[in-house]
């Protein structure tokens, strides 16, 4: 935005639905870390960004500082990825949304490979 670029945030569940209605013309994420062979690990849910964007044909970019480039890990499958708090999916301001005991995975992040 302060590039002067128009920017709409969404959720990453709907990002099929609007390209498919071409509401979006391109998808730029970041990312946390890049290995060597380009693999991206960023926050949950950039796993199927290019996916999409590959079937509706739509330019995807990855924007991120040369610093985030690991030159100690090959590839993405080598990146350790963050569990998070139960908590941050079975609770919404303190107030339970899930039942009791019910198990939870909640990775931080996942891994794109880009290619």
């Amino acid at each position: 935005m302060r590039e002067g670029i128009d920017v709409t945030l969404i959720t990453d569940s709907m990002a099929g639905y609007l390209m498919s209605r071409h509401i979006i013309d391109c998808v730029i994420v970041g990312a946390d870390r890049i290995a060597i062979n380009h693999d991206v690990a960023n926050k949950i849910g950039t796993t199927h960004s290019p996916w999409l964007a590959k079937e509706h044909e739509i330019p995807f970019y990855v924007a991120a500082p040369t610093s985030t480039f690991d030159h100690r890990i090959a590839s993405g499958i080598d990146i350790e990825i963050e569990l998070r708090d139960p908590q941050e999916v079975t609770h919404w301001a303190g107030n339970a949304v899930a039942p009791a005991h019910i198990r939870v995975y909640n990775p931080a992040f996942d891994i794109t490979p880009i290619t």
